[in-house]
């Protein structure tokens, strides 16, 4: 299955991060690492602190959603990922965007990710690995650029 994982940071050294968490995820048992995109700086959105590294990683599993889910979690445990509050500023979150064309709507899990074609930081990555991506019930990736265009994201 293919899968693109959404990568972000602003706590600590937020590129290093990034940068390992997309290493973790090429290393990752039933996963193959086959592209990440460059890395952007974005401003935080219904959040707080420092700016945001992001990047989007494009790996092909054989994990179930909700085992690869966990598998991101453990990445983020290993970061020091606390969870105190809604967007919290945070050393490493990884996101699961796009599990193949699938829909997800379980109780810890729901892809696509409910935000993606809201978000920038998101979006602009992910179109970067792959143009012609369709969002699984909602049609063209490239269709919701627009919308996100006030969002300011610089690559780095």
């Amino acid at each position: 299955m293919n899968a693109y994982i959404g990568i972000g940071a602003n706590l600590g050294d937020a590129r290093a991060n990034v940068q390992d968490a997309i290493a973790r995820l090429a290393r990752l048992p039933g996963a193959t690492l086959l592209a990440a995109s460059s890395s952007y700086r974005t401003a935080p959105i219904d959040s707080s602190g420092d700016d945001y590294i992001n990047a989007v990683a494009h790996i092909r599993t054989s994990l179930p959603a909700e085992a690869l889910l966990q598998a991101l979690h453990a990445i983020e445990t290993a970061h020091g990922r606390e969870r105190p509050y809604r967007n919290a500023p945070r050393t490493l979150d990884l996101d699961l965007l796009l599990y193949g064309d699938q829909q997800i709507s379980s109780p810890t899990l729901s892809v696509p990710h409910p935000r993606l074609t809201e978000r920038a930081f998101v979006l602009v990555p992910l179109l970067e690995l792959a143009p012609a991506i369709a969002v699984p019930g909602a049609g063209p990736a490239q269709a919701f650029l627009p919308k996100v265009a006030d969002q300011a994201i610089s690559k780095l």
